[in-house]
C-alpha cells in the first residue's frame, strides 16, 4: 500500500474512546520509566503517609521483583480498590488544594500506572484495623493477610504486560543502581526516617534516623564532609538551607548535587542556573559543584503540577528566587580564610624566633615599593603596632580577671592563631610558606594577590569609584588598526574601568592612566588584553554581563608576578588580606590559592612514629 492510501485510510478512521487498560498504559510511559521509577512512587507515597521506616527489598535490579513496606497509617479496607484506580488520591480534593501542594504524591496515578504494566498486590493495616487485607491488581478481590500497621505494596514481572519496553531496560546492577539513587534522594531530605534496601537478599543500603547533617555525611561523597560550607538564607515566605561544597573540591561529573524544594528532590533550571552562576568566578572550567540544599517556600509559590514524575517545578516569581538561591550561596562561598586554625597553636618560643627572623628580614627593605602591594604593606604595620602598644581591653565584669582574650596575648601568638599564620619563607619565587596553628600553610602568592585585586575591583565598579593612577609621562606604544579603533570607540566603557587610553596616530595609542590597584603593571600588555575584552564581549555589554571577565583580565595585570622577591612583611600583609577577602580560597580561574599540611600529614611524609 503506497503511504498516499495509509494516510486516505486512517483518515477515514471513526473517532473512539481508548480501553481503560490503554489509557493507563499510555499514561504509565510518563510516570514509569524503569524499576526506579517505581521505587520513588513507592517511597514517596510511604513517606505521605508518615511513615518512619521504610524498606525496599528487589531482585533482579527491580524487574523481577519489587517489594515496599512501610510502618504508616495503612490504607483502610473499603478503599483498597481506590488505591488502584486512575486519579483517586487522598491528598487534594479540590483546585484550591491543587495550587498549594504540600504532600509528594498528589496526582493519584502512580499506582494504577504501575498495575497496567506490572503485577501488583498491596497488604495494608490501620491502626484501627483488627487486621491486614491484601488486594490484587489484577484479581481486585480483597482478603484478609497477615500484617502489622503500614503498608506492603509488591511489585512483580515490570513491564510482562508490555514486553516491549523490557528491551530498553539495561543491566540488572545497573537498574540497581538507579533505584538506590532513587531511594539516596529522597533520605536526604528525609533525615528522621529509617531506609533499608536490599537486594537478593543481601543490604545495599541501610540509613537509621538521622539528623540531617549526619544524613548528608553519609549520602555525599567523602570529599564533601571536609569542603563544605553552609548556607542559610531567609526571607517572608521562603527559606533555603544546606550545604556547598568549596570550588576545590568540585567534580568533573554533576552527579553530587542534590537540590529539595519542599522536601521534593527536583532537576530544575532556574535553581540549577542560580547556584552555577554563584560559582562563576571560583569554578573553572567544565568542573561540577557538589552541593545539598533545601529550599522551603509557600506551596502557593511554586506549581509542582508540571510534569507526572514531579521532578519539574514552576515558580510563580522564578526570577525573585534565582536571587535569593544565588545570593545565598555567593555568601556562604564568601565565607573564606577566615576562621582560625583548630589546633593549638605553635610554642611561644618558635613564634618569637620566626617573628624576630621576619623583622631582620625586613630590615632595609621596608619601604619596597614596587610590587604592587604597598597598600597592603603599611596597614599590616599599622596593625603591627596596633597590636604592640594596645592595652589589654576591660573586662565585661568588673569583679571577673581576664581570661586569655586578644590583648594579652603577643603579637606573634595571635598572628600563628590566624587562619594562615605568620609567613617564614618564600618558595621559588611563587609561593609563601606559613606557619600558623596547625602546620605548614603553602601559598601561591600571584594566585591569592589576584583575588585580592579582583575583588577589590569589583567592589570600586560597584560604587562607581575605580580610582584612576595618572601616567607622569604617556605610555605610548604601536598597536593594530583594530586596538586603535575599539579604544576608540570604547573610550566610555574604559574610563569606567579607571583607564585613559586614547589613539596618538593612526597605529599607536596613548595610556595616561590605569586603576591605581593596576599601578606598575605592564601598561601596553594591560591595555592589549583589555581592549581584546572589549572586542570578544561586546563593549555595550561587558560592564553588565561579563563585567568578572574584564575584571579578572584587570586583576591578573596588577597582581604580584611570580620571581619577585616579597620581604616577610609583604608576605605577611598578603595573608592577612587573604582573610579578610571573601572568596580568597580560589583564584579567579578557579584554582586553590593555599593548601594546609598539617604536622600528622608531615609527619607521615617522613615516616616518623614508625
Amino acid at each position: 500500500m503506497s503511504p498516499a492510501s495509509v494516510l486516505a485510510a486512517s483518515a477515514r478512521r471513526a473517532i473512539r474512546p481508548l480501553p481503560d487498560l490503554l489509557v493507563s498504559q499510555i499514561a504509565a510511559g510518563e510516570v514509569i520509566e524503569r524499576p526506579a521509577s517505581i521505587v520513588k512512587e513507592l517511597v514517596e507515597n510511604a513517606l505521605d503517609a508518615g511513615a518512619t521506616r521504610i524498606d525496599v527489598r528487589l531482585d533482579g535490579g527491580g524487574v523481577r521483583r519489587i517489594v515496599v513496606a512501610d510502618d504508616g497509617c495503612g490504607i483502610a479496607r473499603e478503599e483498597l480498590p481506590l488505591a488502584l484506580a486512575r486519579h483517586a488520591t487522598s491528598k487534594i480534593a479540590s483546585l484550591r488544594d491543587l495550587e498549594a501542594v504540600a504532600s509528594l504524591g498528589f496526582r493519584g496515578e502512580a499506582l494504577a500506572s504501575i498495575a497496567s504494566v506490572a503485577a501488583v498486590t498491596i497488604t495494608s493495616r490501620t491502626a484501627e484495623a483488627p487486621g491486614a487485607y491484601r488486594i490484587d491488581a489484577e484479581a481486585g478481590a480483597i482478603e484478609p493477610a497477615a500484617g502489622t500497621q503500614g503498608t506492603r505494596v509488591e511489585v512483580a514481572d515490570l513491564f510482562f504486560k508490555t514486553p516491549a519496553r523490557r528491551k530498553f531496560l539495561r543491566a540488572e546492577n545497573t537498574e540497581l543502581a538507579h533505584c538506590v539513587t532513587q531511594v539516596e534522594r529522597v533520605a536526604a531530605a528525609h533525615a528522621h526516617v529509617e531506609f533499608n534496601v536490599v537486594h537478593e537478599g543481601r543490604t545495599v543500603l541501610a540509613l537509621p534516623p538521622a539528623d540531617v547533617e549526619e544524613r548528608t555525611r553519609r549520602l555525599m561523597p567523602d570529599a564533601f564532609d571536609a569542603a563544605r560550607r553552609e548556607v542559610l538564607a531567609e526571607a517572608p515566605g521562603i527559606r533555603v538551607r544546606g550545604w556547598v561544597g568549596a570550588p576545590s573540591a568540585a567534580r568533573a561529573r554533576a552527579d553530587a548535587q542534590l537540590f529539595f524544594v519542599n522536601g521534593r528532590y527536583v532537576r530544575d533550571k532556574v535553581l540549577t542556573h542560580a547556584v552555577r552562576a554563584a560559582y562563576a568566578d571560583v569554578l573553572h572550567g567544565q568542573a561540577q559543584p557538589m552541593y545539598v540544599l533545601y529550599l522551603d517556600i509557600d506551596p502557593q509559590r511554586v506549581d509542582v503540577n508540571v510534569h507526572p514524575t514531579k521532578i519539574e517545578v514552576r515558580f510563580r516569581d522564578s526570577q525573585a528566587v534565582h536571587q535569593f538561591v544565588l545570593h545565598a550561596v555567593q555568601a556562604a562561598l564568601a565565607e573564606s580564610a577566615r576562621a582560625a586554625p583548630a589546633h593549638a597553636p605553635a610554642s611561644l618560643t618558635e613564634l618569637s624566633a620566626l617573628r624576630d627572623a621576619a623583622l631582620r628580614a625586613s630590615r632595609g627593605s621596608a619601604q619596597q615599593r614596587t610590587l604592587g602591594i604597598a597598600q597592603p604593606v603599611a596597614e599590616y604595620f599599622a596593625m603591627a603596632a596596633r597590636d604592640v602598644a594596645a592595652p589589654p581591653a576591660p573586662a565585661a565584669d568588673a569583679g571577673r580577671p581576664l581570661q586569655g582574650g586578644d590583648a594579652e596575648q603577643p603579637l606573634e601568638v595571635r598572628e600563628a592563631e590566624r587562619k594562615l599564620g605568620v609567613a617564614i619563607a618564600q618558595l621559588a619565587g611563587i609561593y609563601i610558606l606559613a606557619q600558623n596553628g596547625a602546620g605548614l600553610v603553602i601559598v601561591d602568592m600571584h594566585a591569592a594577590h589576584e583575588r585580592i585585586v579582583y575583588e577589590k575591583l569589583k567592589r570600586q565598579l560597584d560604587a562607581h569609584s575605580i580610582p584612576q593612577q595618572r601616567l607622569l609621562i604617556p605610555q605610548v606604544f604601536s598597536a593594530d588598526l583594530i586596538d586603535v579603533a575599539t579604544a576608540d570607540e570604547h573610550a566610555d566603557v574604559l574610563a569606567a574601568i579607571g583607564m585613559d587610553l586614547a589613539p596618538a596616530a593612526p597605529t599607536q595609542l596613548a595610556l595616561r592612566a590605569v586603576p591605581s590597584l593596576l599601578a606598575g603593571s605592564d601598561g601596553a600588555a594591560l591595555a592589549r588584553d583589555v581592549l581584546r575584552d572589549l572586542r570578544e564581549f561586546g563593549g555595550s555589554r561587558v560592564l553588565t554581563e561579563r563585567r568578572n571577565e574584564l575584571l579578572a583580565t584587570l586583576a591578573c595585570h596588577g597582581a604580584v608576578r611570580a620571581n619577585r622577591r616579597l620581604t616577610l612583611d609583604e608576605m605577611n600583609a598578603l595573608l592577612r588580606e587573604m582573610e579578610a577577602t571573601e572568596r580568597a580560597d580560589q583564584c579567579n580561574h578557579g584554582r586553590p590559592t593555599w593548601v594546609q599540611l598539617s604536622i600528622g600529614e608531615l609527619d607521615r611524609l617522613f615516616l616518623r612514629g614508625r
